[in-house]
């Protein structure tokens, strides 16, 4: 019987230790693959928590992140302070104003951010001016006050808009806020107009409760691109890998969003209380064109000759100097192809 226990012991023992051994090989295997620790990385916003942001939360609640191997925490945004946040370290990836970067690095006064996919092909900002305002063609616009976000390009382009639509931009007056409180301004009356996305009209509608006149800056400064998934240059170059992973999550992100407008919104809501659900949806609906308008119909996809454009249009409207090349903004390298 002794002799009996001793043998059913070294067997139970040896099938122990193979078991043990077949997890641990199984534990090693998954560390390559399904169970390897996610990387980190934070993302900003580009303009608080508006319905053309969701693409960010619908590529983190639908597993897109999660599949590309990313745990990703995302932080509202905003214009004036997401280069910092990326240049100190504090977050990797954001979506900046592609025609702002352009302005910005041909002036000097950046050179590390690289736009790596876009968001909107053509920019979004526009002036919304309420029946109040007398303001229904762009040469009423003179001596007004606008609201404009705080660090937005609204300040920079209105010059050259108001050259080519007819007025005076320098008698303008404007009136900055952050994102979250930008059409506060106009409910307030602080301002006669204001300068936002086009995107945002219904959000802007419902909460002054007035029908605006939309003069959309691309009436006179055609070919301009809008907005762009951005990180810096030494990121991309020190993590390639992480960087595409995380390009090919949001733009997924991206596509699902507008193709299912009214989910995204949800998912919106479902992780920022505040947003209006209605007008999160609205938004997505009116920024679906502005992203599948994409070269070749590749969601995400940037092209060399139409930046090409963007700089001489802007260089023709004296508002950079000659020598800026695209490559200098995007990394095409990454971005995707039509």
């Amino acid at each position: 019987m002794t002799r009996r226990i001793r043998v059913l012991a070294a067997a139970a023992l040896a099938t122990a230790l193979l078991v043990t051994a077949g997890c641990s090989g199984s534990d090693d295997s998954e560390g390559d693959g399904g169970s390897k620790a996610l990387d980190k990385v934070t993302y900003l916003t580009g303009f608080g928590t508006g319905g053309h942001d969701a693409f960010a939360w619908v590529a983190k609640d639908k597993g897109f992140f999660t599949e590309a191997g990313l745990d990703v925490t995302i932080q509202p945004g905003a214009p004036a302070t997401n280069n910092q946040g990326l240049l100190s370290g504090k977050a990797q990836f954001t979506y900046s104003d592609v025609t702002q970067l352009m302005i910005q690095t041909g002036k000097g006064q950046i050179s590390e951010m690289r736009v790596i996919a876009a968001v909107h092909q053509s920019t979004l900002v526009a002036i919304f001016a309420p029946p109040g305002s007398g303001v229904t063609k762009p040469t009423d616009l003179e001596g007004k006050k606008v609201g404009v976000a705080q660090g937005s390009i609204t300040k920079t382009l209105l010059p050259a808009y108001g050259k080519l639509a007819g007025f005076d931009a320098s008698k303008l007056q404007f009136v900055e806020a952050t994102p979250q409180t930008l059409v506060g301004l106009l409910v307030g009356k602080k301002v006669d107009v204001l300068s936002t996305f086009v995107i945002t009209r219904n959000t802007v509608e419902t909460i002054t409760k007035q029908q605006m006149t939309v003069l959309p800056l691309t009436d006179y400064l055609r070919d301009l691109l809008g907005t762009g998934l951005t990180t810096t240059a030494k990121y991309a170059a020190d993590n390639p890998d992480i960087v595409k992973r995380f390009k090919d999550a949001a733009m997924k992100g991206l596509k699902y969003t507008v193709e299912n407008p009214e989910e995204a919104a949800k998912i919106m809501k479902a992780n920022n209380p505040n947003v209006q659900e209605q007008g999160a949806a609205a938004e997505i609906k009116l920024m679906t064109p502005y992203v599948t308008s994409a070269p070749g119909g590749v969601v995400g996809a940037l092209d060399e000759q139409r930046a090409a454009r963007a700089i001489a249009i802007l260089q023709g409207a004296e508002l950079i100097p000659a020598g800026l090349t695209p490559d200098k903004v995007i990394d095409f390298s990454i971005a995707p192809k039509a």
